[in-house]
């Protein structure tokens, strides 16, 4: 999946964002039309802005539309703006009320999002009415702006200039495998379920591959069989035993599925650094945030019957059989916290599927079908509300023990 940066079109109806979107992708990707609200959900576009890179552009529903239907369009203007990196506001300095304008810009601010107002002239509008209105809008705040015609393709050119000149990018680089170290060898456990896709790992052990081998070190994968190793059968312990024993250079790490953390604990030789994929990816997407989750699990500790927890996940596979975040989790919920409450989150959404202000802890997966935005917007949220997170990968090592959970998060640590 690749990483992009999201820009955001904000502003009222018939305010010209939909034509500015297909000045931005030169081509006809937003219906443009005179008729107010035509706009009537969040159109996506994929670009490239040379010198920037790849981005994903969203033309946003006006922000004034009213009634019902344009409530809910308001959320979801909203909802883009939270995962936005930059907000573009178009405004139409022709017009008398900027009410919606100034809830944008007071959001955005909030937010800590970066704006550059798109003054969009329609007809002889006097460019002179941009200064007061400015003015007006932003107070003693001073923020870039542009004034253009956006059915003018001739002004693409200064637009993505503006971009370009005033765009300050926050993602933090961050590696996924930060602690690889050249030649050396990485076991990657793979148990294999009925919900493993066919023909190809999951994303997240795709990554590690790809990431151990791109830094000249070897990684190894191993499918372990669950069923054999939790029911005791000797001849899977004694396959694993052999696995290791045919390493000349013993491995640095085990980085497995965290539904195996419970066989890992053992199997893991002290000498051998252990981690779990969901804890790889959690620390990837939120841009090494890592010690958040791990604090949040102590939610734990003070939850009591009809507490609420939600289990997140941002994906929407076919679940079945023991499938993690709707089987083992809930399961292992109910033997340790009775009486607590599970609800649920999938896929993309987030807010609209569980009211999260009666929550008194998130598990989430290791959000790997989401973007680092929409998991940053998430991230604040929760913060916002006092809500603590934790992860799958954690909550499974919590689980088994405090030193389990010490142990496969202890690589992270140890780059601080």
């Amino acid at each position: 999946m690749t990483e992009r940066y999201i820009i955001g079109i904000f502003g009222k109806m018939n305010s010209g964002k939909s034509s500015l979107m297909n000045l931005l992708t030169q081509q006809l990707t937003s219906i443009v039309d005179s008729t107010p609200g035509t706009t009537t959900d969040s159109k996506i576009a994929l670009s490239e802005i040379h010198g920037l890179g790849p981005v994903k552009f969203i033309d946003t529903a006006g922000f004034d539309e009213k009634h019902l239907l344009g409530d809910k369009k308001r959320e979801k203007s909203l909802a883009a703006l939270k995962e936005c990196d930059l907000v573009l506001l178009v405004v139409d300095p022709s017009t008398n009320d900027f009410e919606s304008e100034s809830l944008i810009i007071s959001e955005a601010i909030t937010q800590e999002k970066q704006i550059i107002t798109v003054y969009n002239l329609f007809g002889d509008c006097d460019p002179t009415l941009v200064l007061d209105i400015d003015s007006m809008l932003y107070k003693s705040k001073v923020y870039p702006r542009i004034v253009l015609k956006a059915v003018d393709i001739n002004c693409r050119h200064e637009l993505l200039e503006t971009i370009l000149n005033n765009y300050i990018p926050k993602n933090v680089l961050i590696d996924l495998l930060p602690f690889v170290e050249r030649e050396e060898f990485y076991i990657l456990n793979i148990p294999m379920d009925e919900e493993t896709p066919s023909g190809r790992y999951l994303r997240p052990q795709a990554m590690a591959e790809a990431y151990i081998t791109r830094h000249w070190a070897f990684p190894v994968s191993y499918r372990m069989n669950l069923a054999k190793a939790r029911s005791g059968d000797p001849s899977e312990r004694e396959r694993w035993n052999g696995f290791l024993k045919s390493f000349a250079k013993r491995p640095k790490l085990i980085i497995t599925d965290s539904q195996a953390i419970d066989i890992m604990k053992e199997w893991a030789p002290a000498d051998m650094g252990l981690t779990t994929f969901s804890i790889m990816m959690i620390n990837y997407m939120s841009r090494g945030r890592l010690s958040e989750f791990a604090q949040g699990i102590k939610a734990l500790n003070k939850l009591v019957p009809g507490d609420h927890v939600l289990i997140a996940e941002a994906c929407n596979h076919s679940r079945i059989f023991e499938d993690i975040g709707t089987i083992q989790i809930p399961e292992l919920m109910n033997k340790y916290y009775p009486g607590v409450v599970i609800d649920h989150s999938f896929g993309r959404e987030f807010f609209e599927e569980s009211d999260i202000q009666q929550c008194k802890l998130v598990i989430h997966c290791g959000g790997c079908m989401i973007s680092n935005q929409r998991m940053a917007a998430r991230l604040r949220d929760l913060k916002t509300t006092g809500i603590p997170i934790t992860n799958y990968g954690i909550f499974l090592s919590w689980i088994q023990g405090e030193e389990i959970l010490e142990r496969v998060i202890k690589p992270w640590m140890n780059m601080d």
